[in-house]
């Protein structure tokens, strides 16, 4: 059976040219399925009877559940998903101004091991499935639709939540073609951004085939301070990273976003702040500097107010766009870096 969450026109059409019901009626299927999120074919009112019991018989349900659902006091809101097999996901809904976000997740844990990122402590479990990705929006989306506490419109997607998405890139792409197509859900890949830590090959492969913004995941400033903190710099060094984003197909008017996140003592040091300056010259970009967000027994400790200011600052008076990102979410291990697969307390499943 195909899961419902990767219907393609193209899948359709075999499923329909079998039954040897009229290609038109894809159309109508996937409007259903993606445009108002109904998965019951039973549900779909305006498909003859004999269309419905097809697919029902060759669609299989969402293949998520809602687990929990967390609520932080800024709004944030944590869902944990479980997966078909019993497996654990997170993703964030994350409020700000005019926009609302959801940060995904593509994997069951993470490979990367980087020292700053709880995901990290769980080691790779698996890599999620199209429908797995895309069925993380889709429920969000829902929840959004339903939830009289907080309704709202979902404005943007940004792959940061569990998981290197570049190390599952051909499910990501997947998910992207039915996040993004008409057909689909319909989103703009400028309101999509892909973080990685620093995948070469793939990041380029990313660009060639998709529109979707890119971040990298930066954090040091030396080759030995960022194989420390993120061990796959021994396989793509720092230098070899940066001149890959140099060369990369930026589209005009678009900039790579690099994440550095603030450790105390470890990289927000004013030496720090003045080699990022050289370390980005000549590649279109911003820096999102990121709070520490504490988990567990972990060794560092976030850069206080007072040194991200500076750290800020040192980057703006040499014409480096940056900006903190405030952390959301942080009552409800729902910040950035604290991911970890946990399905306890929060209140219960409502979808």
């Amino acid at each position: 059976m195909l899961p419902v969450f990767a219907t393609t026109p193209d899948a359709l059409g075999e499923i329909l040219s079998r039954a040897g019901i009229a290609p038109y009626r894809a159309g109508q299927v996937l409007s259903w399925i993606y445009g108002r999120g109904v998965v019951d074919p039973a549900a779909m009112t305006n498909l003859p009877r004999e269309l419905r019991a097809v697919l029902a018989e060759e669609l299989s349900p969402a293949t998520l559940d809602v687990a929990t659902l967390a609520r932080s006091r800024d709004g944030t809101r944590k869902f944990a998903f479980r997966l078909a097999d019993g497996e654990i996901i997170e993703s964030v809904l994350i409020p700000d101004r005019h926009r609302l976000t959801l940060c995904v997740s593509s994997q069951v844990g993470c490979a990367m091991g980087c020292g700053f990122c709880a995901t990290a402590r769980l080691g790779l479990r698996r890599h999620l499935r199209p429908d797995e990705i895309v069925a993380q929006v889709m429920l969000a989306r829902r929840h959004l639709e339903e939830d009289p506490l907080g309704p709202g419109h979902l404005t943007n997607l940004v792959f940061m939540g569990m998981g290197e998405p570049l190390h599952n890139l051909q499910n990501l792409i997947a998910a992207l073609d039915i996040l993004t197509a008409p057909w689909g859900v319909g989103m703009s890949p400028r309101r999509i951004t892909v973080s990685t830590v620093g995948l070469v090959p793939q990041m380029r492969e990313l660009l060639e085939r998709t529109q979707v913004n890119l971040a990298v995941s930066l954090s040091a400033t030396t080759e030995g301070s960022r194989r420390a903190l993120m061990p796959v710099t021994r396989k793509y060094s720092l230098a070899e990273l940066l001149d890959a984003c140099r060369e990369l197909p930026v589209p005009r008017r678009r900039r790579i976003t690099f994440e550095y996140v603030l450790l105390a003592g470890v990289n927000d040091g004013d030496d720090d702040a003045r080699r990022l300056v050289r370390l980005l010259h000549g590649i279109r970009s911003k820096v999102n500097l990121i709070c520490f967000n504490a988990f567990g027994d972990a060794p560092y400790a976030g850069s206080p107010p007072e040194r991200r200011e500076r750290f800020q600052r040192l980057l703006l008076d040499h014409g480096v766009n940056a900006t903190i990102r405030d952390s959301r979410g942080p009552d409800i291990a729902a910040a950035c870096g604290q991911l970890a697969a946990q399905a306890e307390a929060a209140e219960p499943a409502v979808l």
